[in-house]
């Protein structure tokens, strides 16, 4: 047990370093000529689709992937104290994996579909492009009512089996809060999630990485 909450430490860890790197690529790197007309754009995404697509394989596919170890771990851990609880917990934890690695999935699979068609049709290229932003944004980018729950629900089953840290599990309260109220569309509920799921995600992974270092030697 006390490896496995480290392995979901240190997953936890990586998913705030992918929180972290995508802002910092889209802030500082990432320059889409908005004001530009289509023929400009599709230009543009050809001449960035590998890199694009290596941020959305990473951003999605591979952030789906330590989520899931992570759910699975914390899971592990709360379901002695609050099994029901824990168990509708990972469910949506588990569902939340399964939205944000098809958003990847169609995010990249999207862009070289409309690549092609831009080449005939530029005006309907970017209409399709439109609809796959729109169901992307859907699945996994904008809306996070589906992430909300899960950190909502093993935050207070944590607070219920005395687990983790009540300073955490009241953080983590405010997170899933916060992402549960970005079905409604504001951009800036969106950005407080993503900034909270940077804290939340380092400290959570750093008091399962400690937490497992005490255990072991036996303090």
């Amino acid at each position: 047990m006390n490896k496995l909450q480290k392995i979901g430490g240190v997953a936890a860890i990586f998913e705030a370093i992918i929180y972290v790197s995508a802002f910092v690529f889209f802030g500082a790197f990432w320059h889409f000529p908005t004001d530009a007309d289509s023929v400009q754009k599709f230009a543009f995404l050809a001449e960035n689709q590998a890199i694009l697509s290596i941020v959305n394989l990473i951003m999605y596919v591979v952030f789906g992937i330590f989520l899931a170890v992570l759910v699975l771990v914390i899971n592990e851990r709360l379901k002695s104290h609050t099994p029901i609880l824990s168990q509708i917990a990972s469910l949506f934890g588990v569902v939340w994996v399964g939205l944000v690695i098809a958003s990847g999935m169609i995010a990249n699979i999207g862009l070289s579909a409309v690549l092609e068609l831009a080449t005939k049709d530029p005006e309907q290229a970017m209409t399709v492009w439109r609809a796959i932003y729109s169901v992307v944004e859907g699945l996994g980018g904008g809306n996070e009512v589906v992430g909300g729950l899960w950190v909502l629900l093993l935050s207070f089953a944590a607070l219920k089996g005395n687990e983790l840290s009540k300073r955490l599990n009241y953080f983590g309260l405010f997170v899933g809060i916060v992402g549960i109220l970005t079905v409604y569309p504001a951009e800036v509920l969106t950005e407080i999630f993503g900034v909270s799921q940077i804290v939340w995600f380092s400290w959570l992974g750093a008091t399962m990485v400690a937490s497992s270092k005490s255990k072991i030697s036996g303090v």
